[in-house]
C-alpha cells in the first residue's frame, strides 16, 4: 500500500497511520459515502494489512466521529453531523482534493466572529513578546510575497500570535481549527490569486495592537477578514472558469 505523505499528516506511527489517512481521506471525498458499513476483510486484501493494523486505524477514526461500529451491522461511517469537524486532520482532509465551499463559508464566519474580537483583546493585554511574535511573523510575510519563504506559513504564524496575544486559554484553543482550516484556504487562494501581498492588511492589525487600540484593532481585524472573502470568491471564479474550459 502506497498513501502520499502530506504535510500536517496523521502522526500516528507505521502502518496503521497511512491507512488512517487513507480511509479519512475517503471518507471526506465521500468516495465512502455516510451510514455505508465498511467491507473490512476487503479492506484487508486490498490495503494488504493485518487485521491487528485495520483496527487501530479504525480506532482512530472512530475517536473523530467518522466510523462506528454496531453488532449485525459492522463498521459503518457516521453522518456528519457526528464528525469531529474540528479535529485538525479532519479539517485538512475536507479540503484535500477539492474545494469543500460549505466548510469555507463556515470558516469565513466563524472567523468573523472570533478574529476581531481577539485582535481587540490582544491591543489590550499584547505583551512584548506577543508584538516580537507577530512582527516576525509580517517579517515573514513580507519576505514570501518577495518570493522568500512560505506565504502559508507566514499567515498561520500571524493568527496563531494573535489568538495567543488574547491570553485567553480557550481562544487560544481555537488555534487547532483555525490553523488547519487557514493553511487549507491559503493553498486555495495563493494558488489561484497571483501579485496580491496580504502584508499591508495584516501590519494594520498589528499597528493596532501595537497602539493599545482595541477599536481600531478590531477594525483592521474586519477589514482583513473582508479582503479574505474577496479573495476566496476570486479563487472560486478562477477555478469555476478552469472548469468550463
Amino acid at each position: 500500500m502506497i498513501v502520499k505523505r502530506t504535510a500536517g499528516g496523521y502522526q500516528g506511527r507505521g502502518l496503521h497511520g497511512e491507512v488512517v489517512e487513507l480511509l479519512g481521506r475517503r471518507i471526506l471525498s465521500g468516495e465512502i459515502a455516510d451510514g455505508q458499513t465498511l467491507d473490512v476483510l476487503g479492506l484487508e486484501q486490498e490495503l494488504d494489512v493485518s487485521r491487528t493494523v485495520l483496527r487501530e486505524a479504525l480506532r482512530v477514526l472512530k475517536a473523530k466521529g467518522l466510523v462506528d461500529a454496531r453488532p449485525k451491522r459492522g463498521t459503518f461511517v457516521q453522518a456528519r453531523t457526528e464528525w469531529r469537524l474540528l479535529d485538525p486532520d479532519v479539517v485538512r482532509w475536507q479540503f484535500e482534493g477539492r474545494d469543500d465551499s460549505r466548510f469555507l463559508d463556515d470558516l469565513a464566519e466563524m472567523r468573523g466572529i472570533i478574529e476581531p474580537a481577539s485582535a481587540r483583546l490582544a491591543a489590550l493585554r499584547r505583551t512584548d513578546e506577543d508584538l516580537a511574535a507577530l512582527e516576525l511573523a509580517i517579517d515573514r510575510m513580507a519576505a514570501a510575497a518577495r518570493g522568500d519563504g512560505d506565504a502559508v506559513d507566514a499567515d498561520v504564524a500571524f493568527h496563531r500570535a494573535l489568538l495567543a496575544a488574547t491570553h485567553n486559554e480557550l481562544l487560544v484553543r481555537m488555534e487547532v481549527v483555525l490553523e488547519t482550516g487557514l493553511a487549507a484556504r491559503d493553498r486555495l487562494v495563493h494558488g489561484a490569486v497571483r501579485d496580491d501581498d496580504p502584508t499591508p492588511a495584516h501590519a494594520a492589525v498589528l499597528d493596532a495592537v501595537r497602539a493599545r487600540d482595541p477599536e481600531a484593532a478590531g477594525a483592521a481585524a474586519g477589514a482583513l477578514l473582508a479582503k479574505s472573502l474577496v479573495d476566496v470568491e476570486k479563487a472560486r471564479a478562477v477555478g469555476s472558469a478552469g472548469e468550463h474550459r
